[in-house]
This record gives structure tokens, C-alpha cells and sequence, in this order.
């Protein structure tokens, strides 16, 4: 799908590690040279005719950012450096504050480990308790194992929408009314579904939704935090300095912007936000429906060919994105990666950031097969080929 758009394909280069990042079609390059070729200038910095069409190009991708999440305002709207750091943002700037001893956040054993440490973080810091929410025997999180899980102390869920191991979609509109009701804030970690599937932070009942833009076709070092607009007047900014403040004197007083502003200090990455409006205005013209059909059909295909190899272990046949474990039977993940690189093949070996699966897999490394809109399944089947011809693997790693 879409393949033309995409120069990097040109190497014949057969990428299947698309949750570790995304490759970007040449709208998206080109935006960003731009940028830096023909209009470079501070975003709401200065009076001058370059600087203004930043700002306004700078402006505009908040509202494309708004609408494709289906915010409420774009004052709802934090550009950030990514997922990491927006997560991180509303752990210490506002969780940390409100948050007392013995009050209970819910996550599971299967998120990234940045919606994990933070928690951690705080645990050790002000005594909050880190649970782990019940998950059924294909390792899912259903609404209903959610809702066992909770307790009169669960004060905040916070969970990836969609798992970057063994692919668990979470029905976060079902999960986001079972909290409201029970009046517990809802943090999202988007950053594997946000360029697959549609999520609507209202009709979910979001709180707080995290994201980067390297993974739905934008560059690296930008991404999103969407918080309620009532729920960021009360957060602290972590990072303070130029751009942010309304005003600081001598005696000591100083006051802040009102959001997003309050949470954007200093120089952004400019570049980054138009490449990444760039890319939502592509996935919007090449439709998230039909991603998500193309990742389904290509996930298929994947698994039903992985069964052919004899030697293979398929470690979440039942997952829902298009996500795949695999092992080949006596060799270390780390190993597979290298040799499929001899074929110009990446995928992912490890733990992939996910250091507690292992508490629910039983098995701690593992090789990922991560698939989107270029993917095709020709690539599929050269895989396939170089896997059934693998008793030769050392002759090639070593």
C-alpha cells in the first residue's frame, strides 16, 4: 500500500519492526526541508513574516492534532518530545500531586517501560502501590477482568491502548465508562495504536492520552500529550523556562501561561511538529479504516504462514493488531535478528521494553514482527523462505 511514497523502500530493505518506529513518506520529509530551507524561524518568538508563518504552520498542527483524537479544544493539545516524555510529564506534574499514600494505580504486566517507571517512581517517592490488573489465559485485558481488578484505593488506570508484544487491544471505550462510574482517572498510552486505529478521547472518557510521532510516519523527538483542559490548569509544569511564563520579577513572584503554552518552555522541536502534521494529513488521506483492514489481512497471512515452519514458535497466535512473537526453536532471539538482517529482513529481538512479560509469558526474550501500511505480503513470503532454510543460521551469524 502506498509503497511509491516511501524512498527508503528503493534498498529493498523488508522492515517489519514498525512498533519500534515507522519509515516516512516523502510528504513528510519534504515538509520538515521546508521548514528548515525555506521559512526557518522560532515558533511565537518574533514579529516578521517567516516567524508568523511558523507560528500559524506551528498552530495548525494542533488542530489537526485535535481532531484526529477528537479533542474538545486544542488547548488540549501538548507537543512534546514523545510518548516518554508526555507520560512522564503526567506522572510528576500532576499525579505526584494528587496522589496520596496507599492509593492504588492500576497497570498490567505487559506495558512499556514508560508506563511503568513513573509509576514505580512515585511508589518509591510517596508511597502509592503499583497493581497489576488481571489478564486472561491469551494474556488480554478485558473490561470485565479490569473491572475485578479494582479496588475502593485504584485511584488511576493507566494502559497501553494497544500492547507492543503479544498485540492485546484494549476496548478502551468499554474500560473508559467502567471508570468514569467509579470516578478513577483514565491515562492511555497510544503510542502502538495511534497511526493504526481511530481513538476518540472523548467518547472514551480519556484523561490523559499519550503519543509519539516517529510511529504513525512523523519524525523522531516529537509527540503529544492530550490532557482534559480542567485536568491541565491544575498540572505542573516539569520543564520551566522561556515562552511558558507570563511574567517574572525580583521580589520573587512569576506567573505562567494558561495550557499548552504552561507545558511547551523553550525552543520545540519545530521541524518535528510540521513533519508531524505532515503525516496526519497523509494517514488521513489514505484512511485509518483501510490501515487497520491492511494490517488485519497482512496479520493473517503472517501467522497462517509462520504455522508452516516447523522449527518457528508462534507465541500469541491469537493477537489482535499486527504484532507477532516468534521464536525459532533453540536459538536465541538476538541470534534470529542477526541472520535475518543477512537477508535484509529487521525485526525485533528482546524484551521490548517490556521487562514484566516474562512474569506473564513465562519466557523472556522473544523476536517481534511488527507490520504497517508498506508492509505486503510478498515480504511476507520471502520471510517465510529464509526461515524454512534457517539450520544454516550459525554458518551465517558466526
Amino acid at each position: 500500500m502506498n509503497r511509491e511514497d516511501f524512498e527508503i523502500l528503493k534498498s529493498d530493505i523488508i522492515f517489519f519492526d514498525n512498533n519500534a518506529t515507522t519509515f516516512k513518506p516523502k510528504e513528510v520529509v519534504d515538509a520538515v526541508v521546508e521548514y528548515y530551507t525555506k521559512y526557518t524561524s522560532n515558533a511565537h518568538r518574533g514579529d516578521y513574516k517567516t516567524s508568523l508563518k511558523v507560528d500559524m504552520r506551528y498552530e495548525e498542527v494542533r488542530e489537526l492534532v485535535k481532531d484526529y483524537i477528537n479533542a474538545e479544544s486544542s488547548k488540549e493539545i501538548v507537543f512534546t518530545s514523545g510518548a516518554t516524555d508526555s507520560l512522564n510529564m503526567v506522572a510528576f506534574g500532576f499525579f505526584k500531586n494528587i496522589l496520596k499514600k496507599g492509593d492504588e494505580v492500576l497497570i498490567t504486566k505487559l506495558e512499556h517501560a514508560s508506563n511503568v517507571l513513573p509509576w514505580l517512581e512515585l511508589e518509591s517517592e510517596i508511597g502509592i502501590k503499583v497493581k497489576y490488573a488481571k489478564l486472561d489465559e491469551n494474556l488480554k485485558l478485558t473490561p470485565k477482568s479490569l473491572e475485578e481488578s479494582l479496588t475502593k484505593n485504584t485511584k488511576l488506570v493507566s494502559l497501553a491502548h494497544v500492547t507492543n508484544t503479544i498485540g492485546d487491544v484494549r476496548d478502551i471505550e468499554k474500560i473508559g465508562e467502567i471508570l468514569k462510574k467509579k470516578n478513577i482517572y483514565f491515562v492511555v498510552d497510544a503510542a502502538q495504536s495511534i497511526g493504526h486505529r481511530k481513538i476518540d478521547v472523548r467518547r472514551s472518557n480519556i484523561d490523559f492520552l499519550a503519543f509519539s510521532g516517529h510511529k504513525m510516519l512523523g519524525p523522531t523527538g516529537v509527540g503529544v500529550l492530550y490532557g482534559k483542559y480542567d485536568l491541565l490548569v491544575k498540572m505542573h509544569p516539569t520543564r520551566v523556562g522561556g515562552g511558558m511564563n507570563s511574567y517574572f520579577e525580583s521580589d520573587g513572584s512569576f506567573m505562567y501561561h494558561e495550557p499548552p503554552s504552561k507545558f511547551e518552555a523553550g525552543t520545540g522541536n519545530i521541524a518535528g511538529v510540521i513533519g508531524l502534521g505532515s503525516a496526519i494529513k497523509y494517514i488521513n488521506k489514505v484512511g485509518l479504516k483501510n490501515i487497520e483492514k491492511h494490517d488485519q489481512e497482512l496479520k493473517d497471512y503472517l501467522l497462517k504462514r509462520l504455522l508452516e515452519v516447523e522449527n518457528v514458535t508462534v507465541l500469541n497466535k491469537n493477537a489482535e493488531s499486527a504484532n507477532i512473537l516468534f521464536n525459532i526453536d533453540g536459538v536465541f532471539p538476538q541470534d534470529t535478528a542477526v541472520y535475518l538482517d543477512h537477508y535484509n529482513i529487521c525485526v525485533r529481538a528482546g524484551n521490548h521494553c517490556a521487562k514484566l512479560l516474562k512474569d506473564e509469558l513465562g519466557i523472556k526474550n522473544t523476536c517481534r514482527i511488527s507490520l504497517y501500511l508498506y508492509n505486503t505480503k510478498e515480504e511476507i513470503d520471502k520471510l517465510i523462505e529464509v526461515l524454512k532454510n534457517s539450520k544454516n543460521i550459525f554458518e551465517v551469524v558466526i
